[in-house]
């Protein structure tokens, strides 16, 4: 197998807290304003110092679900606000990045999802990471990992097509029934693991770090806007209620911004477990005591959106007792062995099935009646 040390690569600058504070962008927006205000969070946030036009730059989008649910994916407004802002940074090489899971169709959700539409107009290059002909290599991190040569003691791979090229991540804010929230740090978590990714579930904290860490071995510029138009709480990636907030996050520093959405969200950024051990391991900033703050929520101690973290369903109730309950001794048969595609249909079930038709389409139909769900059924 070709490993990444045979490849063309670029020197990588890594974010450091030993580095100047780092600054994250909060940008109020509406539905007429967006793109510009995606372009504006960008240049706030230092885009353009970050992320350097002679390297080619991966769109990361964000699937969680095939289906289209407000705050749940990367949404039509922040893959095309991104694309504007860099190509108005002179930036022309741009990939639209997609990954699948063993629950998510990418190939429908780029479809569902109005993702499809945006690449198209602008003619992007588009790839969705675990179909052929994608190749995936051995890849050895210099950093020391958390998890990640525990779980995959046979080697870690990663996609070829990452070495050596910029990436800017398009995550929402919304809750994680595994994280409480998440956002920049773990949309990498479909990027660069593959399809067995699921099997970090209960090291999932540490994983997320393992990859930050790669991220900064790898990619010349790493940039991540959050969108923020919708947003979701409660049992989430999928399961969640939705709230309009209209923000656009963005910053370099991937740990910075997820601190700040936490912040935004109502919960303590260093309480977090992925946050606390970026910002000890020196990856980025979490206490946001130590980021400058551009745009139209200069102090963040007065927002609280009273988010919920701490809620479950019943598939992910199932889910936590066998990676860190009493079914933890059933962890690699139930989940890791040829019978584990019996998680995949309960989840299919569950969320495809009864939560999607009992609660979500009702949600679903409220969020098109919003000025947000009209921009939506435009693109």
């Amino acid at each position: 197998m070709t490993t990444l040390e045979q490849l063309d690569t670029a020197p990588q600058p890594a974010v450091s807290r030993t580095a100047k504070t780092p600054v994250v962008s909060v940008v109020a927006t509406t539905p007429e304003t967006v793109l510009a205000d995606v372009e504006r969070a960008m240049r706030l946030a230092g885009a353009e110092s970050a992320l350097s036009p002679d390297y080619e730059t991966l769109l990361k989008i964000n699937i969680s679900w095939q289906h289209w649910y407000p705050g749940c994916s990367t949404t039509p407004w922040q893959l095309e606000g991104a694309i504007c802002a860099l190509q108005n940074m002179g930036h022309h090489g741009l990939i639209a990045a997609h990954n699948g899971t063993v629950v998510v169709d990418s190939f429908e959700g780029e479809v569902n999802n109005k993702h499809k539409p945006v690449q198209d107009k602008y003619g992007l290059r588009t790839v969705h990471l675990d179909t052929p002909p994608e190749p995936w290599v051995r890849y050895e991190p210099k950093a020391e990992m958390l998890a990640l040569h525990d779980i995959f003691p046979e080697g870690i791979e990663i996609p070829q097509l990452f070495a050596g090229k910029n990436i800017v991540h398009l995550p929402t804010m919304k809750t994680h029934v595994f994280t409480t929230m998440t956002g920049a740090m773990k949309n990498a978590f479909g990027g660069l693991l593959h399809r067995k990714r699921h099997w970090t579930h209960s090291v999932i904290h540490e994983t997320l770090v393992d990859l930050l860490a790669i991220q900064q071995e790898i990619h010349p510029g790493i940039f991540a806007v959050t969108d923020g138009t919708f947003a979701g709480d409660g049992p989430g990636p999928r399961a969640m209620r939705w709230h309009i907030k209209n923000r656009i996050v963005a910053g370099a520093d991937q740990v910075a911004v997820d601190a700040v959405v936490a912040s935004l969200m109502g919960f303590d950024p260093l309480s977090l477990r992925f946050i606390r051990l970026a910002h000890e391991r020196g990856l980025g900033v979490g206490d946001v005591r130590e980021i400058e703050i551009k745009g139209d929520e200069p102090d963040l101690g007065r927002v609280n959106w009273g988010f919920s973290g701490t809620e479950n369903t019943f598939a992910s109730r199932g889910q936590k007792l066998i990676y860190w309950g009493p079914l933890k001794f059933l962890e690699n048969a139930l989940l890791r062995s040829p019978i584990a595609g019996w998680a995949y249909a309960a989840s299919n079930v569950y969320h495809n099935g009864y939560w999607l038709k009992t609660k979500g389409r009702g949600r679903i139909n409220a969020a098109l009646r919003t000025e947000w769900g009209r921009l939506w059924l435009g693109y």
